[in-house]
């Protein structure tokens, strides 16, 4: 970002050196690593470049022969001045250049930098030659085109760095660009206009040099001013592909006029042309080599990824916004036992059940509007069953997010999952032996049960049951046949209710009925379900080659308004004591008010 715009007197041009190199002096306290560096790099380019200025203006007044003395050795210095400006501004930007990526990447940058500046090169010697063609001094031309090969080849320089760096980072940049090309205008206004280059009243060489060095000042603090010398490996957009022609264009355009004029062509011009051909043809190079490079990449990674999706044992789904399947991976053989070619371009909801065909279309419809609107949400995550190809349904969680041809589904099989989680529920709430609800279940039925009850409805009524004599058929023959004697008890219990009624086991030998509905209207048909239980469990057990015969107590308690599940239960649980107090084999009922009445 460096350039040398030197007016032919005055410190106003010198100043605005020293007040841009301060400012990226400045900048690069607060940058770290290698990008302070490069900015001290064209802190001091910008130094140099005012050095030179200064130098350069001096018009010695001193006698013929330490004039020249002086004049040669001002000369020197300016030159030196130059020398130091240019080095140091293109070290600056070939460090930014040549950071991150491959060395075709950066040297694809060098060459469109060489492009640009070799072709804006040859323009500035064309007018070289036309100022000499009209007589000028040939050292301040000679001068003069020195300071605008500086502009020119931190231009290109510039310019290429420019297109490597994100949009969002590219404003510092095109602010300096601008500058530069401005601080370019400047000094060829110098070569093409006559001393002082004044047009009405404002020196414009002048004008020109402290605006584009305004503006070099301000560039760091711009967005991207620390990342514009920082650069990361990044493709060129289309633009970037096609600028460096640009200046290509000027220069044979350039040619063409000077031949068209009557203009000499001399070995400079040729070698300046015939460098930038060779620029382009190296470029071409660089940019084949680099496109079979990045081809050879896509292909491994491609082959990579395909690799992980086709052994993945999830089914990986693409699908279109319309919800038609584009493609579906091997996976689904193995889990559903479908072949991927049968399912691509049908539709969604496919196969799904229909009790979970809204929760899968909502998902859908919300990230189909999502990508409508330009927005990339965190995607969703359905849980649905699946009919497989054998019939069965599959319990399968997907999740659905965005892909740039629409919608992927990531779909597992988790039925076995689903199955296991639904056998720890029972156990959790079932008794092992014999498959019925266990107390913490039957608790929680009785509590519904109290819950949902309306003055229409006849109140819930429990009865718990006891066997008598269980313990000396299970001391007797056995646990085994004991086990059995309460499976067969089970059974029996559930035969002499309804589908809607619940019974549980307890613990032990007791069990527990819950009845709702009409089947708990008091007291009739209480008693005869309770009467028909004592009646069924009383028969005789054949348990092998033997006959048990046990007996049963069975306890009654009526929901009454007001009661909660803990006290019903705990009135049937003093129902059934008293029964057994009684003589056992017979049935005790507790209501609001309780009863003496004894069924034997």
């Amino acid at each position: 970002m460096a350039a040398a715009t030197l007016p032919r007197a005055g410190t106003v041009v010198p100043a605005a050196h020293a007040l841009a190199a301060l400012s990226l002096l400045t900048r690069a306290r607060g940058a770290k690593g290698r990008v302070r560096l490069r900015l001290g790099l064209l802190a001091v380019s910008l130094l140099s470049g005012g050095l030179h200025h200064l130098v350069a203006g001096q018009n010695p007044a001193s006698p013929a022969g330490s004039a020249d003395v002086l004049h040669s050795a001002t000369g020197l210095l300016a030159l030196t001045g130059l020398a130091m400006c240019l080095g140091l501004g293109i070290a600056g930007l070939v460090l930014a250049a040549t950071e991150g990526g491959t060395p075709l990447v950066w040297l694809r940058r060098l060459l469109d930098a060489w492009v640009t500046a070799g072709s804006l090169l040859t323009l500035g010697w064309v007018l070289l030659l036309h100022r000499a063609d009209q007589g000028s001094d040939m050292w301040s031309s000679l001068m003069g085109l020195a300071r605008v090969v500086t502009d020119i080849l931190v231009l290109g320089l510039l310019v290429a760095v420019r297109f490597c760096l994100n949009r969002q980072e590219r404003t510092a940049t095109t602010v300096a660009a601008v500058a530069l090309a401005i601080l370019t205008l400047g000094d060829m206004l110098r070569i093409l206009m006559p001393a002082p280059g004044v047009w009405c009243a404002i020196p414009l060489p002048e004008t020109c040099s402290v605006t584009g060095l305004l503006l070099v000042a301000a560039a760091p603090w711009l967005p991207g001013g620390a990342s514009a010398v920082g650069v990361e490996r990044r493709e060129m957009p289309v633009v970037a592909v096609v600028a460096p022609f640009v200046p290509v264009v000027i220069c044979e355009l350039a040619l063409a006029a000077h031949a068209l004029a009557g203009g000499h062509i001399d070995v400079v011009m040729v070698s300046l042309a015939g460098s930038v051909l060779l620029g382009l043809g190296a470029r071409h190079g660089a940019a084949h080599a680099d496109h079979l490079r990045l081809m050879r990449e896509a292909a491994a990674r491609d082959a990579r990824y395909r690799t992980l999706v086709d052994g993945s044992s999830d089914v990986i789904t693409i699908a279109d916004l319309d919800g038609r399947l584009l493609y579906v991976s091997p996976a689904v053989v193995e889990v559903f036992g479908y072949r991927p070619e049968d399912l691509v371009g049908a539709r969604l909801p496919l196969y799904c059940h229909p009790d979970d065909m809204s929760a899968l279309l909502h998902a859908v419809e919300t990230l189909r509007q999502e990508a409508a609107s330009g927005t990339r949400g965190p995607g969703a995550c359905v849980s649905c069953r699946v009919r497989a190809a054998d019939g069965r349904w599959r319990h399968v969680e997907s999740t659905i997010s965005h892909h740039p041809e629409g919608l992927i589904f990531n779909s597992r099989d988790v039925t076995e999952r689903v199955e296991l989680q639904a056998q720890l529920e029972h156990l959790a709430f079932h008794d092992a032996l014999t498959g019925l609800p266990n107390r913490a279940l039957f608790a929680d039925r009785v509590a519904h049960a109290l819950c949902k009850r309306t003055a229409r409805t006849a109140p819930p009524a429990v009865l718990f049951v006891d066997l008598d004599g269980f313990k000396a058929v299970n001391d007797s023959n056995g646990h085994a046949a004991g086990d059995v004697l309460l499976r067969l008890a089970a059974r029996r219990l559930q035969g002499c209710v309804r589908a809607g009624d619940t019974v549980a086991r307890l613990g032990g030998d007791e069990f527990a009925a819950l009845l709702e509905g009409e089947a708990a209207t008091f007291p009739s048909t209480v008693r005869e379900v309770a009467e028909r239980l004592l009646s069924a469990l009383s028969q005789p057990y054949r348990i092998n080659t033997t006959d048990a015969v046990v007996s049963a107590s069975v306890g009654v308690a009526v929901a009454t308004p007001g009661i909660t599940p803990d006290e019903l239960l705990h009135n049937a649980d003093l129902a059934m004591y008293q029964a057994k107090a009684a003589g056992k084999a017979c049935i005790r009922m507790l209501q609001a008010a309780p009863t003496d009445d004894a069924v034997h």
